[in-house]
């Protein structure tokens, strides 16, 4: 496999719901960083897997990452761990500003986790990622480039690990209910409306939730709501916009979940996430 130019990789991801065959490549560098500003309008790339490790950062807006068994929210100020070999697709918010953090294989020395993660951020590792992005890709062993992206991983390993993600389903049907909402978080269907559009019964589709994510039907459904009100409230959207676009009848009702979920209100927990990276 030839190595291609970053700016070449930078177009494919730019297009990659057109050719996400392109998305597998070889990295000219053992470490390379990209921007890449979304259009005005949400996108998905469409599942791909590549030999190279990846981190998704989202500078403005918000994108989740679906690998398998599990959907994972990259909130302000963290990071997306995605192991080298890992199958998985990227939704992004419209007008968001991402960045990728790409890793050949074997550059880390074994010190960055084999396994799916959100990694908190410190503002330090957040800018040296977007000055490594400005540089470009054509250094050389030992330059000034080289070594900042070699201290990059070395400081990348210390940042702590967050549980940001929600057990998903393999099943279709499980997973046709899960893309619903994701693509459309007004979607309020109840097991029992899901289950007579499914062509199953309530207690079936329940019991194959369980087994599956290990949550019952409605924990699940309300978990996975409060990923994508997080995704939109990354995004920019207030609280009240986002309680109302997932169908609750009061702001008030939805804060009330969201401190459940994740141990403040959302505009205290979103503030303190900005505040941390500036």
């Amino acid at each position: 496999m030839a190595p291609v130019q970053p700016e070449s990789i930078a177009e494919i991801l730019r297009n990659a719901e057109a050719e996400p065959k392109g998305l597998d490549y070889q990295l000219p560098v053992p470490v390379l960083a990209l921007r890449v500003d979304v259009e005005e309008r949400e996108r998905e790339i469409p599942v791909h897997q590549h030999e190279m490790a990846q981190l998704v950062i989202a500078l403005r807006g918000a994108v989740s990452c679906d690998v398998p068994g599990a959907l994972w929210m990259v909130p302000p100020q963290a990071g997306v761990w995605i192991p080298g070999g890992t199958p998985h697709s990227n939704y992004s918010t419209a007008n968001a500003v991402i960045y990728y953090l790409m890793v050949a294989p074997g550059a880390d020395g074994g010190a960055l986790p084999t396994q799916c993660c959100t990694l908190r951020l410190s503002p330090m590792v957040s800018e040296m990622i977007q000055h490594l992005a400005m540089l470009g890709a054509c250094y050389a062993p030992g330059d000034p480039t080289d070594r900042l992206a070699r201290v990059l991983l070395e400081q990348l390993s210390l940042m702590p690990r967050e549980e940001l993600s929600l057990p998903m389903p393999k099943d279709a049907r499980l997973r046709r209910i899960s893309r619903a909402i994701t693509l459309d978080p007004a979607e309020r269907g109840t097991l029992q409306s899901w289950a007579r559009t499914l062509g199953v019964s309530e207690r079936t589709l329940n019991r194959l939730c369980t087994s599956q994510t290990g949550l019952s039907f409605g924990r699940w459904r309300r978990q996975l709501y409060m990923i994508v009100a997080l995704r939109e409230l990354s995004a920019g959207a207030t609280v009240q916009q986002v309680a109302y676009s997932l169908g609750y009848e009061s702001p008030s009702a939805f804060i009330t979940m969201f401190k459940k979920a994740f141990g403040k209100p959302p505009v205290t927990y979103i503030n303190d996430r900005l505040q941390a990276g500036a």
